[in-house]
């Protein structure tokens, strides 16, 4: 009988945020897949726990897949940890989990902190349809693709960056975008954490000119619905196709006038006059 992988969720900078359910699938599996041993085993000396951990990075993902994949199908279990918040997202967790499902292993979450969500719930962005785009490219077609193919997304857009990458993202984002608003949050949960509201130009600006230190979450306005510009004459149109639909004309000078932003009173006379 195979064992069993726990994808398990560990804090993005505050131990606090560790939850039980975490500390006991830790302490309980036969192995940790860890993004990088050295930060795992702080957390595991916090918390007490004893455990052999295997690195699993993006660099020998496929070697160390292969090994995990073939001690589960033995009886054991792991616990997958990526240095903070939950593994598989822009993370080489998302590998193993494809590889254990394929194998018919069973896989349990153990959900915990993300940057993603805590991030954006933070920014006062509209947060209700929102697209995750992870870290862009640094190979300069594919990041230009990347950013090409988002110059019309209308929902709020959410990326990681590292700081010695920052300034070139926001640069290449105010050239492709054009002027947007963005929100910056920096070292979530931790001492240093900020929340910078900017447009795209003063952030690029600013880290033009500046150091930028910590591990950023940049959220980025949609692309703006293009409103119609009505004259009086296509608002007169349109209004007296409402009366025809039934309505009264000061009924459909009114919602002729919330559709195209021209007064009220100005179509409802320009309606007199050709009754």
């Amino acid at each position: 009988m195979s064992g069993k992988l726990y994808v398990v969720g560990t804090p993005i900078g505050n131990l606090g945020d560790m939850s039980p359910r975490a500390v006991d699938t830790l302490g309980k599996v036969d192995f940790i897949a860890a993004e990088d041993t050295r930060v795992t085993v702080k957390l595991l000396n916090h918390f007490g726990i004893k455990k052999e951990m295997l690195a699993y990075y993006e660099h020998n993902k496929n070697a160390k897949g292969n090994l995990i994949i073939e001690r589960m199908l033995k009886g054991e279990s792991c616990a997958v940890v990526s240095d903070a918040g939950m593994p598989a997202i822009s993370d080489p967790g998302e590998d193993l989990v494809r590889s254990a499902r394929e194998a018919g292993i069973e896989i349990e979450s153990v959900p915990g902190p993300s940057a993603l969500i805590t991030a954006i719930s933070i920014s006062g962005f509209p947060c209700g349809r929102f697209c995750f785009e992870g870290f862009l490219s640094m190979n300069k077609i594919s990041r230009r693709q990347h950013l090409e193919d988002l110059k019309t997304e209308k929902r709020t857009m959410v990326f990681y960056e590292a700081p010695h990458k920052l300034p070139a993202t926001l640069k290449d984002m105010l050239s492709y975008f054009g002027e947007r608003k963005i929100v910056l949050i920096r070292e979530l949960t931790k001492i240093h954490e900020t929340v910078a509201h900017w447009s795209l130009s003063e952030a690029a600006k600013y880290y033009e000119e500046n150091a930028a230190k910590g591990e950023f979450v940049l959220i980025v306005e949609g692309a703006r619905e293009e409103k119609e510009e009505y004259t009086l004459e296509m608002a007169v149109t349109l209004a007296r196709k409402f009366v025809a639909e039934g309505s009264s004309t000061s009924a459909a000078a009114k919602e002729t006038a919330e559709i195209t932003g021209i007064k009220k009173g100005n179509i409802y006379k320009e309606i007199l006059k050709e009754e």
